[in-house]
């Protein structure tokens, strides 16, 4: 295979940076979660790495990490709040009305030693943009899990998704944190957890209404996706849940969902192996589901340690299967050891399906443990948005192609949410400048990729800076691809952690924020985080 990394700056082979965890706990889109190469060329090893401090260390909550320990003392928020009439600087954009929703871990209490910061209750917050006003609100999902040890007052889930350790009093009920993702549908607020089925709060109060959310008992999977997408053209959303029949399966179910709820086709397929299927990509015809190495790991969880090991003996799977059919004709592409975490955007062309994804060689978490007792490489686990790509139209093919679309690295990749089934040509991700001397002190920023000319624009947050994820909204629900705003939450560590929210002409990056909303305070961690148009929210 081509080396491509051969073909960039020496500083940017050695540059890494992570996704965001938490931006409350200062950690920025390029510390904690990898990006990747395509490259099969093996970078030095790294023995060992210092052991963690400062922005990893705060957001890490003193966990040990995979490569390093952290010093002692979990960082949590806890405090449910309300910040009417934000202070601004700028202009809120006339057209820019609706709210900006996040959501991210926040244990009720302090975590066990050994688990990782994916875990911990979901806390949403929301920046509610109206007539040039932003309100910030924030609240616990009161889901089964966060009630059960509300009502304990004490841990009864000490392990990150190994239910082995369950105190024996939450048996049977759902273990969803839902601090992963969030989306609206049937005029709620889903949060969502990969291990379980979501949860629905009030888009405005941030109330929970069902703590168990099942589409009506239409849910038949017992998990349901972190990342759902919504047809370009029906306004459905796409899901799956992997693990489906029971923890530990290798089953995977996937289904559509109209606006109003109604469940129009399902397929059930079989992976590989049980590996963390974090994301997918949907297109106009077909369901991809990339398979990698970080396994379920059954002497792990015996040990009592996290659901998940990177694993570097097991190769990569691209599975694709048609949209409207029962599952049975997939087809399984292989593909070296890497991993892709997150979907920048997919589409096909008369057979072929083209998925942009973040791409690291080995595993991008700092925390998640190796199989073999390897340490954790910045490196190989440093991600690169790259296409995925295969033929259907050719039998006699068992590979997936790869090609690295630029030198910035990243993760949490995100697009316009109005092409996330189709052809698109903008893409934006948090990063580190590539053009800084010296890559360990380079500034955090956000990219927009354009796909059509190959070119990319940076805006520079500047030193003491770092940034959660980026979202997209646009003008209007008729503006054109990439005409509207960027937006995300600053932490500012020379100001002892507060954040700010930062709103960007997404067509103008480089010339900096339009408007900064202003926080007297640190704001609640975020993983992910969902733009909801005024059009979408309830009147009253």
């Amino acid at each position: 295979m081509h080396n491509v990394t051969d073909n960039l700056p020496d500083k940017n082979r050695r540059s890494f940076m992570g996704g965001t965890l938490t931006a409350a706990a200062g950690i920025s889109a390029v510390t904690l979660l990898g990006t990747t190469a395509c490259s099969d060329a093996q970078p030095p090893a790294v023995s060992s790495v210092p052991a963690a401090s400062g922005p990893v260390a705060a957001a890490t909550g003193g966990l040990s990490l995979a490569a390093g320990s952290a010093p002692p003392g979990p960082l949590l928020f806890r405090a449910e709040m309300d910040v009417r009439y934000c202070e601004i600087e700028g202009t809120i954009p006339a057209d820019l009305n609706g709210a900006f929703y996040r959501v991210g871990p926040d244990p009720q209490f302090p975590l066990r030693a050994g688990n990782i910061p994916f875990d911990g209750e979901g806390h949403v917050s929301m920046f509610r943009i109206k007539d040039g006003r932003v309100d910030y609100r924030t609240r616990f999902i009161r889901n089964e899990r966060w009630m059960a040890q509300d009502k304990a007052g004490k841990l009864l889930f000490p392990m990150y998704r190994n239910p082995a350790l369950d105190d024996p009093s939450v048996a049977g009920i759902s273990r969803s944190t839902g601090n992963t993702h969030i989306i609206n549908h049937q005029n709620m607020l889903l949060t969502l957890k990969e291990d379980s089925p979501p949860s629905a709060l009030n888009l405005l109060t941030l109330e929970t209404i069902v703590p168990n959310f099942t589409f009506d008992g239409q849910l038949t999977s017992k998990t349901f996706t972190a990342h759902p997408k919504i047809d370009s053209n029906t306004g459905n959303m796409v899901a799956f849940g992997y693990e489906a029949t029971g923890f530990g399966s290798d089953d995977v179910i996937a289904f559509e969902m109209t606006p109003q709820g109604k469940k129009v086709w399902e397929a059930k397929v079989k992976v590989p192996y049980v590996g963390m299927l974090h994301d997918f990509a949907v297109t106009k015809n077909y369901i991809v589901l990339f398979v990698i190495p970080l396994a379920k790991d059954d002497e792990q969880l015996a040990r009592g340690g996290i659901h998940w090991s990177w694993d570097g003996s097991r190769p990569t799977h691209f599975g694709a299967f048609r949209r409207d059919g029962d599952g049975s004709d997939i087809r399984w592409f292989n593909g070296p050891t890497r991993s892709a975490t997150h979907v920048m955007g997919a589409f096909d062309d008369a057979g072929k399906i083209f998925v942009d994804v973040e791409m690291s060689e080995s595993n991008p978490f700092p925390f998640m443990p190796f199989k073999d007792g390897s340490a954790w490489n910045p490196i190989t686990g440093t991600s690169y948005i790259t296409r995925l790509s295969v033929d259907l139209n050719n039998r006699s093919i068992s590979d997936y192609a790869m090609e690295r679309l630029s030198p910035w690295t990243g993760a949490l990749p995100r697009q316009d949410d109005r092409y996330n089934t189709m052809p698109y040509r903008y893409g934006f991700l948090g990063t580190r400048d590539i053009n800084a001397s010296d890559p360990r002190q380079a500034n955090a920023g956000y990219v927009r990729f354009d796909h059509a000319t190959s070119t990319q624009m940076f805006w520079n947050a500047g030193a003491g800076t770092s940034l959660a994820e980026c979202c997209f909204a646009p003008k209007s629900a008729s503006a054109a691809e990439g005409e509207g705003y960027l937006m995300g939450v600053a932490t500012r560590q020379n100001e002892g952690g507060r954040a700010d929210l930062v709103i960007l002409d997404a067509q103008r990056l480089d010339e900096g924020p339009l408007a900064t909303v202003r926080l007297p305070l640190r704001a609640i961690g975020q993983i992910h985080g969902w733009w909801v148009p005024e059009a979408q929210l309830p009147t009253v």
